[in-house]
């Protein structure tokens, strides 16, 4: 009680998140015995945060599980224990079951039976199968009879578990196996069709009895009076009421149920007066709670809460509170029920305390609204006030701690289950997962499910799709796996995205014949598998050389509905190419598809583009001439397509002649003009390429050609030395208001620096125009830019300065300062080192070529010593070349530094 009173002041309450709220929460720390005040978990104590967390979490564990432990009864446990062990019941099995075993276990207790012992078992044990078992082993037992109290307790248990048929059974049955006393056989017949709900038969029995000149007692009259007003016989209520105070039988519990007759016949008033009529006669009664807690509970189901409450105020007693806070619990008026116990604990006479019933309702409703300072409260109150916990307090309470963050606490107590006699409800269970999902412990709550349906409970359908999520967040391939077949074999259909991150994740780990059996399993289900799973089961097997099943993944998507896109429709296609025997594969994917499509320009340019990616422009020409037998017109797509076929598989005359025929169909566009000089220059035809530029350039004065077009020609010609043919398509270029790009201007430099040509040619270039035409051109001050890097010009050379002047030309990017590196290094070392380190502060990202470009710079220069600290600066990139040097991944260029920084270190 000392630690839950700790608890309470300086732990769970401090750190609970604001009410309405969510969020999990950390712990404050547990202190020692020498420290007055607890020190709070803050963030600025980091050291302190590891231990102490565990430090508290096994506190408060400890704490609960001696609580939870105090709420059992071994002996009670052992009688449970042992009726339990066979099975539930149901509708259509036999009342009475003999089971020789059980009778064995439950005759070696040596129990000795009594009224007292039945009711604590019948009481004690919650499945209603036990109750029935224990109930007819005791009556078959010698000298015991079962009394009108046990027959009542389990005529109530059969009755609220609606077992009616199973009632009635135990009723004829005792009818005809009558007992030695008469009045009790009458009595108990009496009460049992009563609670059973036929008032009807038990009237008729009652008529028969009083023919006979046998009554009943006081307790079955009751019980036979409150059967009536339940059922609504309310004429019979007032004849058997008058029969029960002329035999003197008359009490609290006679008024509280015709007071509850009034209320079944909404005579509020009448039921009032009445109840003050019988307070104010002085009729002796032990107790008025039971009147008035019959009126209160009327009013408040009617909705009558002020009036309800003054008669609580005026006439309060235990039992009465103990309904005002059930009624007020279920309208879900929580305030006032907190209010209404705060008040009753500042009352200078007896404390109230509630029973473990009403804390249990009470705490479950403010979980559910998040009111967890107060769920703590009263947690801690009812372990001070020594009320044991029964099993729904248990399951509550690890609830609490899965809301409040405390998630690893409730798996202690979860895992010590046995020990403390826990059965988690379906509740607590959910709890328990969704809690542990959403904070990554995945295993845990994996684990939890096991168990459960290990002991026969499967978790719903929300908490089991949480569950999926969390699988698919971390892919483990192990789990995901028996949770697949765990949820087809209780027929759960996962959501979609589990389905997805499944096939996703076994194709990721190159499992994809598993990924296909997952497939075809969700179509046995009738689930159509998404988009995105065929996407990725489709990529999967094109990567694997499958064509041949991913011709049919392709087919079935498409009857499915799904769509794919035009990147996964050529990769098929061009994995097709790639099979054996391609052409007759290509042609059955095409036969199958045309069965499929509507034939169009879109579906066969899909087959162009394909077959060109595979290098089979045969393939590619066949699709095409077919487009022309079929009455469709190839666009301009399926002619741009056709043409890269051609010429990716190096086919340069075929693509020249389409070319032409192009020219003579259409009208020359920017398409056309890019696809062949760009695809010809990839194909190292600068010639050829160029010619077609300008050809195309005079027939097509309105076409401008893209700036992919001319960086791949101008790149082509610096590659072969065509540096005369340069000049003219930059000057084209310029003329048609084109940018020079950061490719463009980085390639004019690159070629400056490494051959001197291209500034001599330059410069006889121009030298036929007029000097102050050429002077003032862009081309002319481009050229100056060119002879800079030439080495035409002065030798230093301020950074800043050549940054701006190169800057004026085409944006500069990390490429371009590794061409400033160079020319600096050459001559300006320290210059170099200066620029890198600007390179760095401008937020560029150094690339190989940068170091390499530095490290030869330092090494040609001599300056071994300073370049030994060149290498600690760039320690780094150092490591990052040993990690590629040990995975078997260094390239030439790498391997020259290495060597460099080796002589760095040996000087």
């Amino acid at each position: 009680m000392v630690r839950l009173r700790y608890l309470k002041q300086n732990s769970i309450r401090s750190l609970i998140s604001p009410l309405n709220n969510n969020n999990p929460f950390n712990y404050s720390t547990i202190t020692s015995s020498t420290t007055s005040n607890a020190l709070s978990l803050n963030p600025l104590f980091p050291s302190y945060s590891s231990s102490l967390h565990k430090l508290q979490a096994e506190d408060l564990a400890v704490t609960f599980r001696e609580w939870f432990k105090s709420s059992g009864n071994p002996f009670l446990d052992q009688i449970h224990q042992i009726l339990s062990s066979n099975g539930s019941i149901s509708e259509n099995e036999d009342f009475v079951v003999q089971h020789e075993a059980i009778d064995a276990a439950l005759s070696s207790l040596n129990l000795r039976l009594t009224e007292s012992l039945v009711l604590d078992v019948l009481s004690y044990v919650k499945d209603v199968l036990s109750c029935t078992k224990f109930f007819d082993w005791a009556g078959r037992q010698q000298g015991f009879h079962h009394t009108r109290a046990t027959f009542n307790a389990i005529f109530k248990i059969l009755s609220r578990a609606k077992l009616m048929s199973k009632m009635f059974d135990l009723l004829d049955r005792y009818n005809k196996h009558r007992g030695g006393h008469m009045t009790n056989f009458h009595n108990i017949l009496v009460m049992g069709y009563a609670v059973a709900g036929k008032p009807e038969v038990a009237l008729q029995l009652f008529g028969r009895m009083r023919y006979q000149g046998i009554d009943l007692d006081d307790f079955a009259y009751h019980v036979l009076l409150n059967a009536l007003v339940e059922e609504g016989y309310f004429d019979e209520v007032e004849s058997v009421a008058r029969q029960i105070k002329t035999r003197g039988f008359e009490s609290e519990i006679t008024h509280s149920i015709l007071v509850k007759g009034f209320c079944r016949k909404r005579e509020f008033d009448k039921a009032e007066s009445y109840l003050r009529g019988v307070i104010d006669s002085g009729i002796k009664i032990k107790s008025s709670g039971y009147i008035v807690g019959a009126l209160v509970d009327a009013l408040c189901k009617n909705d009558e809460f002020e009036k309800a409450g003054k008669l609580v105020d005026e006439f309060g007693e235990f039992h009465v509170y103990d309904i005002w806070i059930r009624e007020l619990v279920r309208a879900r008026k929580l305030d006032g029920a907190m209010e209404f116990l705060q008040k009753t604990r500042n009352q200078k006479t007896a404390v109230y305390v509630p029973d473990v019933f009403r804390y249990n309702s009470l705490i479950l409703r403010l979980l559910r609204e998040n009111r967890l300072e107060e769920v703590c409260d009263l947690v801690i109150e009812m372990r001070e006030n020594n009320i044991p916990p029964d099993e729904l307090t248990m399951n509550i309470v690890l609830c609490f701690f899965c809301k409040a963050g405390m998630v690893d606490i409730a798996v202690k107590l979860y895992d010590s289950r046995t020990e403390i006699g826990l059965s988690l409800s379906s509740m607590a269970v959910n709890y328990l997962m969704n809690t542990l999902c959403r904070d990554g412990s995945v295993i845990d709550a994996y684990r939890i499910l096991s168990n459960s349906i290990d002991q026969g409970y499967f978790p719903g359908k929300i908490p089991f799709s949480i569950l999926a999520d969390a699988l698919c967040n971390v892919e483990n391939l192990e789990m995901m796996k028996e949770f697949f077949r765990v949820a087809l074999e209780h027929g759960i259909l996962l959501s979609n995205k589990f389905y997805e991150k499944y096939i996703n994740a076994l194709c990721s780990k190159g499992k994809l014949e598993d990924g296909y059996i997952i497939h075809g399993e969700l179509t046995l289900l009738d689930k159509v598998t998404t988009g995105c799973a065929y996407n990725t089961l489709i990529n999967g097997f094109i990567k694997h050389n499958r064509g041949d099943i991913a011709t049919r993944l392709l087919i079935e998507m498409k009857e499915k509905g799904r769509t794919p896109g035009r990147e996964l429709f050529r990769g098929v296609v061009q994995s097709v190419c790639e099979m054996e025997n391609p052409e007759k594969q290509f042609k059955k994917l095409l036969e199958m598809q045309l069965s499929l499509h509507e034939p169009n320009c879109t579906f066969f340019n899909y087959f162009i583009e394909g077959a060109g990616l595979a290098k089979r422009p045969d393939l590619a020409k066949e699709v095409y001439e077919m487009m022309k037998k079929s009455g469709i017109s190839p666009n301009l797509g399926s002619d741009v397509l056709m043409l890269k076929s051609y010429l990716k598989s190096g086919k340069t005359s075929d693509a020249l002649m389409l070319f032409y025929d192009i020219l003579k169909r259409r009208k020359i566009g920017r398409k056309i003009c890019n696809t062949m000089v760009v695809g010809l220059c990839k194909a190292s035809k600068p010639d050829v390429a160029l010619s077609i530029f300008l050809e195309i350039r005079e027939k097509g004065k309105t076409v401008k050609p893209s700036i992919e077009c001319y960086e791949e020609l101008i790149y082509v010609l610096c590659k072969y030395k065509r540096y005369d043919k340069v000049m003219d398509v930059i000057n084209d270029m310029i003329r048609v208001g084109c940018p020079l790009s950061s490719f463009i201007g980085n390639n004019l430099l690159l070629y400056s620096l490494k051959d001197q040509n291209l500034y001599s040619t330059w410069v006889d270039s121009l030298s036929t125009e007029s000097t102050e035409s050429t002077q003032s051109s862009p081309i002319w001050k481009l050229g100056e830019l060119v002879g800079l890097f030439s080495d035409r010009f002065r030798d230093d050379i301020d950074i800043d300065e050549l940054e701006e002047v190169v800057g004026k030309f085409f944006p500069l990017d990390i490429y371009t300062y590794n061409m400033l590196l160079r020319k600096l290094i050459k001559k300006q070392v320290d210059d170099a080192s200066r620029l890198f380190r600007k390179i760095c502060e401008k937020g560029y990202k150094p690339n190989q070529w940068t170091y390499e470009t530095l490290v030869h710079g330092f090494y040609r220069h001599g300056r071994a010593a300073e370049g030994f600290h060149k290498v600690a600066y760039f320690q780094k990139h150092v490591k990052h070349i040993k990690d590629r040097r040990e995975g078997g991944k260094l390239d030439k260029g790498v391997a020259d530094l290495q060597y460099c920084l080796v002589v760095f270190w040996i000087s």
